[in-house]
C-alpha cells in the first residue's frame, strides 16, 4: 500500500489511513489528554504522511514513522498550549459502573497521573509514553530520540520507579 501511495494512489493512502488512524489517534490523545487535540494531530499527521511519504525509505517502518510524526505533532500542541492549559479539557473514559463516585475517582486518578507524568524529565517522560502509549520497541524509543538504546532502559527505570511510587495511593 505504502508503494502505491507514493506513487500517486489516493485509495492506498486511504487504507493507510483507515488502518492507522485509530492507533494514531490513540496515541495522540493519551500524550494530550484531550480527544479535541487529537483529532487535530491525526488530521495534521496524515497531511504531513502524504507531503512527506515519498521520504519513507523503508516502507515496512510505516507504522513507526506515522507514530513519531503524531509524536512531533503532539509535542508542539502540547507546546503551543502551555499558557492555556485547561484541566476541565481533559477526557476522562467513563467506567462501567457511572456512579458520581466512580467518575469522580476516575478523573481524580486520571490528574494524579497527568500531574506525576509533567513533573517528570522531558527524557523520561518522552520515553515512557513512547513505550507506554506508542507501543514503541526500545529501538524504536531510541532512535526517535536519538539516544542510546541502553540509555532508554536507565531513563524508562527511572520514570517507572517514579510513576510506581508516587501513584501508590491509587493502587
Amino acid at each position: 500500500m505504502v508503494d502505491r501511495a507514493v506513487d500517486g494512489d489516493v485509495r492506498a493512502f486511504e487504507v493507510l489511513v483507515r488502518r492507522y488512524g485509530p492507533l494514531v489517534r490513540a496515541y495522540a490523545t493519551r500524550i494530550l489528554g484531550s480527544s479535541h487535540d487529537a483529532d487535530d494531530v491525526v488530521q495534521d499527521t496524515f497531511i504531513t504522511a502524504w507531503a512527506k511519504l515519498s521520504t519513507l525509505k523503508d516502507s515496512a517502518l510505516v507504522k513507526s514513522w506515522l507514530m513519531r510524526i503524531a509524536s512531533h505533532k503532539s509535542i508542539d500542541r502540547i507546546r503551543a498550549r502551555r499558557h492555556h492549559s485547561n484541566l476541565d479539557d481533559v477526557d476522562v473514559p467513563a467506567s462501567e459502573n457511572h456512579s458520581t463516585t466512580h467518575i469522580v475517582e476516575a478523573r481524580s486518578r486520571s490528574e494524579a497521573l497527568s500531574q506525576v507524568l509533567s513533573a517528570l524529565p522531558e527524557d523520561q517522560r518522552r520515553c515512557w509514553e513512547l513505550k507506554e502509549f506508542g507501543d514503541y520497541r526500545y529501538a524504536e524509543i531510541a532512535e526517535e530520540l536519538d539516544l542510546p538504546v541502553s540509555t532508554v532502559r536507565g531513563l524508562l527505570v527511572r520514570a517507572r520507579k517514579t510513576l510506581i511510587r508516587e501513584m501508590e495511593v491509587w493502587r
